[in-house]
């Protein structure tokens, strides 16, 4: 027994921490077919390996069918295939079949919930402190910001949009990104800006302070006033609006970086000339910045790193990698959705995560695909998947108070203010600022004992529907390729048996398959309260066989090498019902 507890918590560690790292690259210089055996997919592919070889760090082997799968799911939309999805792509042999897959993702709904979540963290939205949206706004900016990404809105447009917002917070939503700031000063606006839309952070960035105040210049002239309505805020243009110079105590005029002082009417709102010239063709830093950052977010680590520090003295991995990129996002009209096709169907993107002795040092390159452990909100969700189980989302502060269905899914949670320990628990970002780094992705041992001991995992197997159809052998997983409904619900099983196909009724009457991949004997269990986890030899739940992607070091669910059995309470019980 305690070796087998010992296998399991070196499982769970070693799932959560990912797999141990090399050596560090060999001396000697790796076999020229390594390189050979790459063939590119696109001009990503070209450029990176052309990286490599400068080098001498090869390239790993393509990632299999089964790992691709999940990988792509979890990276592109924060959510588990379903078996039945597993199944489908595993037997499909048709030589495009990734591609399709990936055009099919990307039309998902999941696809905008994912990424709202992502410019949630970077817009700060949170009803609370210290953004101080309130619920109302929080709402309706969430909304325009996951509709602009399910309608595939061209980026420039939607940047735009943001920078020259003006109306009311509850009516216009996109007027919230000049709400979210604790100290509304033309300064700390340029500076959410710039890290936003930029990449780059003004404080560290080398400006000299004549530069930083012509560019708070375009900033000066954001207005706010309240209205009759309780919490209702107007943002607009106010023509007398300015920076001073604090030396000369004359007004600056608003300066582009890299340009001159722009002499602009009184009438006219600075932050359309900013706008006009952020989004110009001829202006890197927009293009350049977004496609850094959506390379980060699929692959763990900018061509720039950190992706909201591009200042010239930290330089990318691969200079003509990020130009192509750029160049690509401004060529196809900023369609977000061509930059993510593109890394997606490269095969840097889909290459292993198990590195070979060359390139297992390699902590700054792209040679293979970097572990990572899920994000807080997608692991939640995963969890919550394979329990068939939801959570329960509530914020107290501010009123009105905040409760959410127990079938809300963690990525599409629209505000920040909104508390579980589990999210903070695994790196959730408070929405503080809007920088990369607030997430935090590092495991830790905390996380681990919560995954092994934790009551909130606990009860989640106690109450499972589905592993209660599991335990007692009755039921199949993934049969009919459904998804299963999420929230609170007691299974009811029909049929049981060696090969024999059963019916679980997980809530509110809607009946979902399972299916185990072994069809053996399973001992019947109690229909009453699913008994405790025990480490011992009966149902095995690594054979829902939903692959295990090294790619991310961690499993979606920790259930992978605990088994169920009966304890005998129940068995107990009712013999002692018999004797009375």
């Amino acid at each position: 027994m305690k070796r087998q507890a010992a296998a399991t918590i070196g499982l769970c560690a070693a799932a959560l921490y990912g797999s141990i790292a090399g050596p560090g690259f060999a001396a000697e210089a790796a076999p020229r077919p390594l390189f050979d055996n790459f063939q590119p997919a696109n001009r990503i592919d070209e450029l990176v390996l052309a990286r490599l070889k400068e080098q001498g760090v090869p390239p790993s082997e393509l990632c299999d069918d089964a790992v691709f799968v999940r990988r792509v799911f979890l990276d592109a939309l924060g959510t588990l295939p379903t078996p039945a999805e597993v199944r489908g792509f595993l037997a499909d042999h048709s030589p495009d079949k990734r591609a399709r897959l990936i055009d099919r993702l990307l039309a998902r709904s999941e696809f905008a919930e994912y990424w709202g979540l992502k410019w949630g963290d970077l817009l700060r939205v949170k009803a609370e402190f210290p953004s101080n949206l309130w619920p109302n706004a929080v709402q309706a900016y969430d909304r325009w910001i996951r509709d602009s990404l399910r309608s595939n809105k061209p980026y420039d447009r939607f940047a735009r949009e943001l920078l020259t917002a003006t109306g009311s917070n509850f009516r216009d939503p996109p007027s919230n990104f000049y709400r979210a700031f604790q100290e509304r000063t033309p300064r700390q606006i340029a500076e959410n800006v710039a890290l936003v839309f930029m990449g780059l952070r003004l404080a560290d960035s080398g400006l000299t302070e004549d530069q930083l105040l012509g560019f708070s210049a375009f900033f000066a002239k954001v207005g706010y006033k309240n209205t009759d309505e309780w919490k209702e805020e107007i943002v607009f243009f106010k023509p007398d609006g300015q920076v001073l110079n604090p030396i000369t105590k004359q007004p600056v005029a608003p300066t582009p970086l890299g340009g001159p002082p722009l002499l602009l009417p009184l009438e006219r709102d600075p932050r359309v000339a900013f706008a006009d010239w952020l989004t110009a063709p001829g202006n890197s830093w927009f293009a350049r910045s977004m496609a850094n950052r959506i390379w980060f977010w699929l692959l763990g680590r900018g061509i720039v790193h950190e992706p909201d520090d591009m200042r010239t003295s930290n330089p990318p991995w691969s200079p003509a990698l990020l130009t192509y990129l750029a160049q690509e996002l401004a060529d196809h009209h900023y369609d977000l959705q061509h930059i993510y096709r593109l890394i997606l169907n490269s095969r840097t993107y889909q290459l292993s995560s198990r590195p070979n002795r060359w390139n297992a040092a390699d902590a700054q390159g792209f040679s293979h695909y970097r572990l990572r452990r899920l994000d807080a909100e997608p692991l939640l969700d995963a969890i919550n998947q394979i329990t068939g189980t939801g959570e329960k989302y509530s914020s107290m502060i501010p009123e009105p108070f905040t409760f959410l269905p127990n079938d809300q899914r963690a990525i599409a949670l629209a505000d920040g203010s909104i508390e579980l320990p589990f999210l903070e628990l695994f790196g959730r970002p408070p929405r503080n600022t809007s920088f990369e780094s607030e997430r935090n992705a590092a495991p830790s041992v905390f996380q681990a004992q919560h995954l092994l001991n934790a009551s909130h995992i606990q009860k989640k197997i106690e109450q499972s529907p589905v592993l209660r159809q599991l335990a007692t052998g009755q039921a199949k997983l993934g049969a009919a390729g459904q998804r299963p409904r999420w929230g609170k619900g007691q299974g009811k099983a029909q049929g049981q048996g060696k090969g024999k196909k059963g019916q679980a009724e997980v809530v509110g009457g809607l009946r979902q398959p399972f299916e185990l991949t072994e069809s053996e004997e399973r001992p019947n269990m109690p229909t009453g309260k699913l008994p405790r986890l025990q480490l011992a030899q009966h149902l095995q739940l690594e054979r829902l066989t939903i692959p295990y992607d090294r790619s991310h070091g961690h499993l979606p669910f920790v259930f992978a090498s605990v088994n169920l059995q009966p304890d005998g309470t129940e068995e107990k019980k009712q013999k002692k019902k018999e004797e009375e």
